[in-house]
């Protein structure tokens, strides 16, 4: 492939875009041009091939250009890419419908949008609306968006504090801690939203149990409980829905992310029918003018069958215990720079000792041929997340590209 213009392209992004991001990717390896995206690999402009251990942070559950999802929407492009808004859909009704059925307990009515954040939006609305309470709680170092109803709820300063006020009545707990919620909870609460798995928060996963006792304790409060899969579902962690692993069944369900297939955006709330009631007073009480057109609704309903019948979720939870086992092999030859390996699935994260450690190695992985990236709220650890129908093959490359990338580092930084 010839060079791109990757300098020109370079020279756009700090006049047009984004500067401090452009300098930040030419700092990290990553300025080259994107071209092109097959399975688990991506190429540049240079024809340089790298395994994708990033994912688009968890879009690429199926892969980059999924045979059959993009087949599917290719046709329906061809029939009618956006609704009129005026007859009834029928991609969408398909969808919402498998939906209903693969999704835990009673969840039945979904609304689409576009992206994850536009569906935590949704879902804090409904819970106001149907409760009439305002509290919202949330916990540390959660991640649900950048918009403002869902910002007020990200449980990190540096993203939310330079936008206050933002929504009032949230308040802050420990993540996977119960009793906390316990005591947090008061005659005003409205609901409480959680990732099953902190992804952006660091890979952080809960003691076991946890889900458990928090579906336990909104049932007895009388609290809606938010369970936020935007980046844990479509079979991540192991299960098509992560809440599954202790049969948690939520009163509100937000998915986005590989939900579209990696084919295109789409995010959604999805809720039970009793706390539905809410919206049905004013059919157009919460609208979203591209939300569920007819080819995002196509790609969800595409991406549900392969997730089902390619045995996804399966395949993430054998081949995520592979992949852990090799970077723990790591881990273990450098335990004075590596905290720890954990995760769930294909959601899996290295917490090194210090921000710089693991800021050398995702570079060194970039430079290597694995991408990977550090997780927003905790840049000490690098997120692990390749596209679900990663082979064994593939990923004893990847623990080998973060040896040789840890060793490098160490070479490199020494005792900093």
């Amino acid at each position: 492939m010839e060079n791109n213009n990757s300098e020109l392209v370079y020279e756009k992004y700090l006049k047009y875009l984004n500067p401090s991001l452009a300098r930040l990717m030419k700092v990290s390896g990553c300025a080259n041009l994107e071209s092109e995206a097959l399975g688990c690999a991506i190429y540049d402009n240079l024809g340089n091939r790298y395994l994708d251990c990033l994912g688009g942070y968890g879009v690429f559950n199926f892969g980059h250009r999924h045979p059959r999802i993009v087949s599917t929407v290719i046709n329906q492009l061809n029939k009618m890419p956006l609704s009129a808004k005026i007859f009834l859909n029928e991609p969408l009704a398909k969808a919402a419908e498998m939906l209903a059925k693969l999704t835990p307990g009673d969840l039945q009515y979904s609304f689409f949008g576009n992206s994850g954040t536009e569906a935590v939006e949704g879902a804090l609305k409904l819970a106001r609306l149907y409760t009439k309470k305002p509290h919202i709680i949330a916990t540390h170092n959660g991640y649900h968006g950048k918009t403002f109803g869902s910002l007020s709820v990200t449980g990190r300063d540096v993203f939310r504090v330079p936008f206050e006020p933002l929504l009032q009545d949230v308040t802050f707990i420990p993540f996977g801690d119960a009793n906390a919620l316990e005591q947090a909870i008061t005659e005003t609460t409205a609901a409480f939203i959680v990732e099953p798995v902190q992804g952006e928060g660091g890979i952080n996963v809960p003691p076991a149990g946890y889900m458990t006792a928090v579906r336990e304790i909104t049932k007895k409060k009388g609290v809606l409980l938010i369970v936020d899969e935007i980046q844990t579902a479509m079979g991540r962690c192991g299960y098509n829905f992560a809440c599954e692993e202790e049969r948690v069944c939520p009163d509100i369900m937000v998915l986005a992310k590989a939900l579209g297939g990696g084919i295109l955006p789409v995010g959604v709330f999805i809720g039970t029918p009793e706390v539905w009631k809410a919206f049905e007073p004013v059919p157009l009480i919460h609208t979203s003018t591209f939300g569920g057109n007819p080819l995002a609704a196509t790609a969800v309903l595409a991406s549900l069958q392969v997730l089902v019948e390619e045995n996804i979720a399966e395949k993430a939870y054998t081949r995520g215990l592979k992949l852990k086992s090799e970077l723990q092999k790591t881990a273990d030859e450098f335990p004075a720079f590596i905290k720890e390996v954990r995760g769930k699935g294909l959601l899996l994260g290295v917490e090194f000792i210090n921000a710089g450690y693991a800021g050398s190695t995702m570079m060194k992985m970039v430079e290597n041929g694995v991408i990977v990236v550090y997780t927003l709220n905790n840049p000490k650890v690098i997120r692990i997340e390749p596209p679900l129908i990663i082979t064994e093959e593939e990923i004893i490359t990847v623990g080998e590209a973060f040896r040789k990338s840890v060793s490098e580092t160490v070479k490199l930084l020494g005792g900093y």
